[in-house]
């Protein structure tokens, strides 16, 4: 059992260790892996940061990651994109002339923008001692084929084998399917709470007729949102765990409950990693902060990391 301040303590040895990391810029890795378990985060946990003027948003991202001590990063594509306000994250069809117009802005953007500034990027995550191990993009059904392609690209020149799908649904899945095996490029479908909407990602039957469909469908299982959805979700890590190369940690209520702050919900998170630790999957820990916390978002995502190392201790 750890108290709050057991918690604070590991919170303040981890920023402790990262400082110096900071400074000596590509020096050394930010090592956030305890008892053999690759503990990180997406960075869509820094969404309230806001973008600085004049500067590149990538340098705030990496500094916040720095800052929490975390190694292994899955980076969102909001944060290298254009800001857009496109409904339902870009999965909803735009339905006005605004909306219709900064969805084909991004669309151009993402067709004309150099493989160079991801590159780029990967280079900055490289340099302050952190692996960024996928991307994330929701593959909305009004992707036409080249915009699908050129993502694969970016992936690719990101330097990771894993997209993260956020909310592509089920019926988006076979079109996907030759990209996935022409660039041998893992999709790590995300799921959500909504279990009983076949087209969502949600269910393990769900999971499953992707897996039927390439070997490079994979499972990003959030545990909280499979908890939120009545699933058990130590049950389905046991079954598939060969199928699951990340897991976004969140603490939520069953029956589409609330998000809450970890170790106040029903989810089975320190089951989870206690799990994957004792059976040594290879699957990534990855914190998706999303409760209504009283800090700032760095302040948070420290507690959240702090939780799953004293998880693992």
């Amino acid at each position: 059992m750890h108290t709050r301040r057991d918690f604070g303590k590991i919170a303040f040895s981890t920023v402790a260790a990262a400082a110096p990391l900071a400074s000596l810029r590509g020096a050394a890795r930010i090592n956030s892996t305890v008892g053999g378990v690759k503990l990180g985060a997406i960075t869509y946990c820094f969404r309230a940061i806001p973008r600085p003027a004049g500067a590149d948003y990538i340098d705030t991202i990496v500094n916040a990651c720095v800052e929490c001590g975390i190694g292994y990063v899955e980076l969102n594509n909001p944060m290298v994109e254009p800001v857009n306000t496109l409904p339902g994250g870009g999965r909803v069809p735009p339905d006005t002339p605004e909306f219709k117009k900064m969805r084909a802005d991004l669309r151009q953007w993402r067709l004309t923008t150099p493989l160079s500034r991801f590159k780029e990027i990967r280079k900055k995550f490289d340099d302050a001692g952190i692996d960024v191990f996928g991307y994330v993009m929701t593959f909305a059904e009004d992707f036409p084929d080249e915009e699908i392609d050129v993502v694969f690209k970016q992936a690719q020149a990101l330097g990771v084998n894993i997209i993260g799908t956020n909310q592509t649904t089920v019926g988006m899945a076979p079109k996907l399917v030759p990209y996935a095996e022409k660039y041998k490029m893992t999709l790590s479908f995300h799921n959500h709470a909504k279990s009983g909407d076949p087209n969502e990602v949600a269910s393990p039957e769900s999971y499953e007729k992707l897996f039927g469909m390439s070997k490079y469908f994979k499972a990003n299982l959030d545990i909280g949102h499979f908890t939120a959805g009545n699933n058990d979700g130590i049950a389905f890590i046991e079954k598939h765990h060969d199928r699951i190369t990340h897991m976004h940690l969140k603490d939520r209520k069953r029956n589409d409950g609330p998000n809450m702050p970890w170790g106040e919900g029903e989810t089975p998170l320190k089951q989870a990693l206690q799990l994957i630790k004792t059976k040594h999957y290879p699957i990534y820990c990855v914190i998706e902060y999303e409760y209504k916390g009283t800090g700032t978002p760095i302040e948070e995502t420290k507690k959240c990391m702090a939780y799953m190392r004293a998880a693992l201790a």
